[in-house]
């Protein structure tokens, strides 16, 4: 096993806040499954990472038991579920001996949000060696307010979070090219 899907929180936490309502891709179950799916039918390792604040009383203290996988996604048995106190999902977790333990080189990304978790990971990942493909159209974020300046949209953050990290740091591919899915066919 050389490959490994990670996950990202893509939690329950996050529908628990107003601004889910906000959010470009919604329906970001649908796309992270199909990932997963053809993870597992490939041999691939799936890992799954939460982002947790303890004691913090909001939707990501895990005492609220919002800091869950979405409740239609299911974790097979011996699937790691790694759970982070910092932006990527490296820094507080095991990833990196987990990965290592398993030989894997190559790794794709989805979650929650796009240019935070799920960036921030692709951005260390290459750093440490990884060869890494994020996979936008399995990401979602929401618009972010720039104080003293204009808001920016969720399209205007994947756009910049694609031209940041393309070439740089990942490929970037869509949920139908990493499963091998022909568009339009």
């Amino acid at each position: 096993m050389t490959k490994a899907l990670v996950v990202i929180d893509v939690q329950e936490s996050f529908r628990a806040r107003p601004s889910w309502a906000e959010f470009n891709n919604p329906g970001i179950a649908v796309a992270v499954q199909r990932l997963v799916d053809g993870a597992r039918a490939a041999g691939d390792l799936v890992v799954w990472v939460l982002h947790s604040e303890p004691g913090s009383g909001d939707v990501f203290d895990p005492a609220t038991g919002l800091v869950r996988v979405f409740d239609e996604l299911t974790v097979d048995p011996g699937e790691p579920v790694l759970v982070k106190t910092a932006h990527n999902a490296f820094t507080t977790t095991r990833l990196a001996q987990l990965l290592t333990s398993r030989e894997v080189h190559e790794l794709t990304v989805c979650g929650i949000r796009t240019e935070q978790c799920v960036e921030t990971t692709a951005r260390l990942a290459a750093d440490l060696g990884y060869a890494v493909t994020f996979v936008t159209d399995a990401t979602a974020t929401n618009p972010i307010e720039r104080p003293g300046s204009r808001t920016l949209s969720a399209a205007e953050i994947v756009e910049r979070t694609e031209a940041a990290l393309a070439g740089r740091f990942a490929t970037v591919k869509t949920v139908d090219e990493v499963v091998g899915v022909t568009v339009g066919g």
